[in-house]
């Protein structure tokens, strides 16, 4: 194998977990800093790769979520050969294996899972506590490096023109993401995050609220409650976001992928948690105030509710993360 080998990453299918995976492309090319490192992901995932610098190129795969397609990547994996020597597999599914083993790369690397012996040559244990640990489960898969929390580069240029654009001030104004595109078990409610906006523009902080297009009733709603905050919901691409956001004083998000863009641009964040931990997927902050109410239901890591009350984000008053937000506003504003 060649001193510094190219690399073939199968990345994962969610925004935060796309973020959190710079903490195996760091690594990766620390270990091997000569490498050229691609990733094969979904085409949402290009302006998200680009602001990694460790990325030579996004491939993108297309094929449906969830869909096996079992032809189309044999085919694409045919394509691929004779192009690296080393491939890392950072989903569990068997399906997501079959490129980098069609595409006969000598070292293929990941987690067992779904009993993918045959399909990877290296299985990397992974230990019962690192199992929800998302960024450190996707750094061991290096076997080596130093962990590192991700960076995403930001466009000052795209920065200031966006700024400008929806009228907005840097370092004036608190992003919201309300959204969690995982399931409603995840977010928090929409009159509470409008009595939050009210709050903070009481204070002379202007809100925006972020989110994709799959977000516009929630923001709507939200922006409803809460007259003068701006809705971006399905107004910005995925760099768009990661440029306002790195502008903006503080951001508050549910357990959500932006809220992980938020920490990876070194804005201050208040992370919401309902159905999941924040021991798990915490936002890889320096400045960070992690609100769960820690009920004897939850952690449940469920889309919906199974019990039908969602008492882990319904009952969790917006005094609570108001005053996360007040600690956040005490660290002097990052120039």
């Amino acid at each position: 194998m060649a001193e510094s080998p190219a690399i073939l990453v199968i990345g994962p299918r969610w925004v935060g977990d796309m973020v959190m995976a710079q903490c195996l492309f760091s690594a990766l090319k620390e270990l091997h800093p000569n490498t050229a490192i691609d990733v094969l992901a979904p085409a949402w995932a290009a302006p998200l790769v680009k602001r990694m610098p460790e990325i030579r190129q996004q491939i993108d795969l297309p094929l449906k979520s969830g869909a096996l397609e079992f032809s189309i990547r044999r085919r694409f994996g045919r394509r691929l050969r004779d192009r690296y020597d080393m491939a890392y597999v950072m989903p569990g599914s068997w399906k997501s294996a079959l490129v980098p083993f069609f595409a006969r790369i000598p070292r293929r690397v990941g987690h067992l899972k779904e009993m993918r012996y045959g399909l990877l040559t290296d299985i990397v244990p992974l230990p019962d506590g690192v199992k929800r640990r998302t960024a450190q489960a996707y750094f061991g898969l290096a076997q080596g490096g130093t962990f590192r929390v991700p960076r995403l580069a930001v466009d000052t240029k795209n920065q200031a023109a966006l700024l400008g654009r929806f009228g907005l001030e840097a370092k004036k104004f608190a992003a919201l993401m309300p959204g969690a595109e995982f399931g409603p078990a995840k977010r928090w409610p929409s009159e509470a995050y409008a009595g939050l906006a009210r709050n903070m523009m009481a204070k002379g902080l202007k809100v925006a609220l972020f989110g994709s297009k799959n977000d516009a009733d929630v923001t709507a709603e939200i922006a409803a409650l809460a007259p003068g905050a701006v809705d971006l919901a399905g107004q910005t691409g995925l760099e768009d976001a990661i440029d306002l956001i790195a502008s903006a004083r503080l951001a508050v998000s549910n357990d959500s992928g932006l809220m992980h863009v938020a920490a990876a641009v070194g804005t201050p964040i208040v992370a919401v948690y309902g159905s999941t931990s924040p021991q798990n997927t915490p936002p890889l902050a320096e400045h960070r105030e992690l609100v769960w109410l820690g009920l004897s239901c939850s952690p449940c890591h469920k889309k919906i509710c199974p019990l039908g009350h969602l008492n882990c984000l319904k009952t969790l008053e917006v005094a609570q993360v108001a005053a996360a937000v007040e600690r956040l506003l005490e660290i002097p504003a990052a120039a």
